[in-house]
């Protein structure tokens, strides 16, 4: 029952504007979209796709939601959700789409991330815009390199734009 905040409808507005190219997320929650972002990067996939493992069919969540047990493909095959597990790679075409507008950036905000998980935490060093900005409650290994560094939430911080 997650609902976009105002840190998602302001990159919204901004991709709408031509101001942003590009949201690249680790999240699997579909809330860019939601919010009307549309050229969104989901390194670790989305549970609003779902997959025959068997035959490769498209599912949308509501199968899963309404399934008992183990979902299952009329194949036979069992249903999955389309996001990363551990020791699973990332989707090779997300990477690609992710690092170009991440090298083709005049302006990279870093975003309510620790930048502790791997790889996506090495994308950053793409980055060779202008000014890399850090919205983060925490401390990240990027904030020495940020022309602007925010110690906030970034809902906060974007909600106040």
């Amino acid at each position: 029952n997650a609902k976009p905040n105002k840190a998602h409808t302001w990159l919204a507005k901004f991709e709408e504007t031509g101001r942003l190219t590009g949201v690249v997320t680790q999240n699997i929650d579909g809330l860019h979209q939601a919010a009307g972002s549309r050229r969104v990067f989901e390194l670790h996939g989305s549970v609003h796709r779902n997959y025959c493992m068997d035959c490769g069919k498209f599912f949308p969540m509501e199968t899963i939601l309404h399934s008992t047990g183990i979902p299952r493909c009329e194949c036979g095959g069992v249903i999955k959700p389309d996001v990363v597990l551990y020791e699973e790679g990332l989707d090779d075409a997300t990477v690609r789409g992710a690092l170009r507008v991440i090298s083709q950036a005049d302006v990279l905000i870093v975003a309510g991330t620790s930048l502790t998980v791997y790889p996506a935490a090495g994308l950053v060093r793409y980055f060779r815009g202008k000014h890399l900005v850090v919205i983060n409650m925490s401390p990240t290994q990027t904030d020495g390199q940020a022309d602007l560094l925010i110690a906030d939430k970034i809902g906060k911080v974007l909600g106040q734009l």
